[in-house]
């Protein structure tokens, strides 16, 4: 009596696995192995030849979300704002209810109106903030597009939607989702406003809430360039050493 199967694969499944084994995996193998290089070089801030990695890994997955938005930062570090645009707009049509990609593209297209002549400006300000919404709407809990918000209101001049009141609206969003955050925002306002005295009481309660070295940060560079207090600047530094 045999122990054990006798039954065989018919020759032609055998072979086409092992073309399949022989060819496609070891091409699969080397795509990966573009986008492994291309994130070992990002996090060295290698940004030329992360790019160039991840490039050879898109050629072979065009639709792939993670190697398309590696490659929209990397064009945002080197201030390339209309590569950037164009990856972040092609992550937004891949995938519409990612809320990083809105904000992301809203930044991106911010960057540029900032560089842009005023009269160009003018044409992408509502688009800006339609994406910094957009981002709000698909994650409620979305912090660094209420911040965007924020720098874009106080910068603007009112003529052409500016508002104070809009970004302490969304100053106290950010201090019902995270207290941190929302005295930080509101010291920046008021800091924008050159109310100094508001500014150090906010920053001041961010310390108390969190005591991050953000906040201990943002205190000491009030302190010393605006209201002109070296002296309390280091204090306020050396009490964060010493924590």
């Amino acid at each position: 009596m045999k122990v054990g199967c006798n039954y065989k694969f018919p020759y032609f499944w055998t072979m086409k696995h092992f073309v399949y084994l022989m060819v496609f995996l070891p091409i699969i193998a080397w795509s990966q192995s573009n986008f492994d290089k291309g994130v070992k070089l990002f996090k060295e801030e290698k940004w030329a030849q992360a790019e160039a990695f991840f490039e050879l890994f898109l050629n072979e997955n065009p639709n792939h979300l993670k190697a398309i938005e590696y490659l929209g930062d990397i064009a945002g570090k080197n201030k390339s704002w209309d590569k950037a645009i164009g990856y972040y707009k092609r992550l937004k049509q891949l995938k519409t209810n990612e809320a990083d990609y809105y904000y992301k593209y809203g930044g991106a297209l911010g960057m540029k109106a900032k560089e842009s002549s005023k009269f160009k400006a003018l044409g992408m300000i509502s688009e800006v903030k339609d994406s910094f919404e957009k981002a709000i709407i698909l994650d409620p809990k979305h912090i660094e597009s209420r911040w965007a918000l924020i720098e874009l209101y106080i910068q603007l001049p009112g003529i052409v939607g500016g508002s104070e009141a809009k970004a302490i609206q969304y100053s106290n969003e950010l201090l019902r989702l995270s207290p941190v955050d929302g005295y930080l925002s509101r010291g920046h306002i008021e800091e924008y406003f050159k109310r100094y005295t508001l500014a150090e009481q906010q920053y001041n309660k961010a310390i108390i809430e969190g005591g991050s070295k953000k906040s201990y940060q943002k205190l000491a560079n009030l302190y010393k360039n605006k209201m002109k207090e070296p002296e309390k600047a280091k204090k306020v530094l050396e009490s964060y050493n010493n924590r």
